[in-house]
């Protein structure tokens, strides 16, 4: 029972970041730079920093979990997962929610599933390490069926019906964005596996076990905020948008920064799910190592659900509809099959 509710507390962040992109509709007379900007001090310095405050215990502080070791490590993976967090808004902004989310995110979970074990020595060919191998691989499949459909839509659609379902559409740019993207991001899983001897701190000294792990994201996100904030500025910088977050009526930077901040607490749910919810599941378990991958998978199915209510998928064709629901069916197998092997 308590392994389902961690399941249920993962896919309830799922929902919240698939829905993270979506207040961008909602930004105005801002550059895309300007929105990320803001949306990252609240997705990655603010939500994440209030998330942290809840694993202190009494008589402790952040600065006594920080200090016990793998703080530096967890920070520099972040700057590593900024780059992917940073190319993942562009690769929404070229292929849509539904396939920017699927590549992207399918990536990283093959990607951040499987280094952690294999950098730690892990034998990925025979008992539990072969079933996490066979699930990703199940997942890489779901993915590759899903770019396909990506494929199908890019030919079977005009020109026309392309651009009014995404303003930017580029399929070619827009893949090997969302590829980098899922890559890098796989680095923010790196990030959260070596601050574990803070996360150990914080259970054995009486802080709450259930909002342990939070301390390490905040110094992960602390990392990727570097670098996003360093492309905004240069952004910023070279289009000349600096003022605009200044020249707008008081009412459209209200509604601005309140959208922002709803997109970065949408994006935060992912991870305070995400370490809530492995706190429920035993972590010796395949299903504990196969977290990551569940997370990404909900995260691809719910974008695609969006995706299909933006109408990014209008006027596809039934093939490329069929083929889509067939690759979202194999990666939920591959949740499947893992949480089979648990019983």
């Amino acid at each position: 029972m308590e392994i389902l509710l961690g399941l249920l507390i993962i896919t309830i962040g799922s929902i919240g970041v698939s829905s993270s992109y979506i207040p961008i509709n909602k930004i105005k007379q801002w550059s895309w730079e300007n929105f990320w900007m803001m949306q990252g001090i609240f997705a990655w310095i603010v939500f994440p920093f209030l998330g942290a405050l809840l694993a202190v215990g009494e008589n402790r502080s952040l600065i006594d979990i920080w200090t016990q070791g793998g703080a530096l490590q967890a920070i520099i993976y972040g700057v590593l997962w900024g780059v992917g967090g940073l190319t993942f808004g562009l690769g929404m902004r070229y292929l849509g929610v539904a396939l920017g989310q699927s590549i992207g995110m399918g990536t990283c979970s093959a990607f951040g599933t499987i280094l952690p074990p294999l950098l730690a020595g892990s034998d990925l060919f025979h008992g539990k390490g072969l079933l996490l191998l066979i699930g990703v691989s199940i997942m890489i499949a779901g993915i590759s069926i899903i770019g396909y459909a990506g494929c199908l839509r890019n030919k079977n659609m005009s020109e026309e019906e392309k651009r009014a379902a995404i303003k930017d559409f580029a399929l070619t740019k827009g893949l090997v964005v969302a590829f980098l993207a899922g890559a890098m991001s796989a680095c923010f899983n790196l990030g959260l596996e070596s601050g574990a001897p803070m996360k150990e701190y914080a259970v054995t000294t009486g802080c709450n076990a259930l909002f342990a792990g939070l301390p390490v994201i905040f110094l992960v996100t602390i990392g990727g905020f570097c670098t996003n904030a360093s492309y905004c500025i240069y952004q910023n910088i070279k289009n000349n948008t600096t003022r605009e977050y200044f020249s707008v009526s008081p009412a459209v930077f209200l509604n601005n920064t309140l959208f922002c901040a709803l997109a970065g607490v949408l994006w935060y749910s992912q991870f305070f799910g995400l370490e809530t919810g492995k706190s429920f599941i035993p972590q010796d378990s395949t299903l504990y190592a196969f977290s990551w991958s569940i997370l990404m998978s909900l995260n691809v199915i719910a974008s695609n659900v969006w995706g299909i209510i933006l109408k990014e998928w209008k006027g596809a064709g039934l093939k490329t509809i069929c083929t889509l629901l067939a690759g979202l069916a194999v990666l939920i197998t591959s949740i499947i099959v893992v949480s089979i092997a648990q019983q």
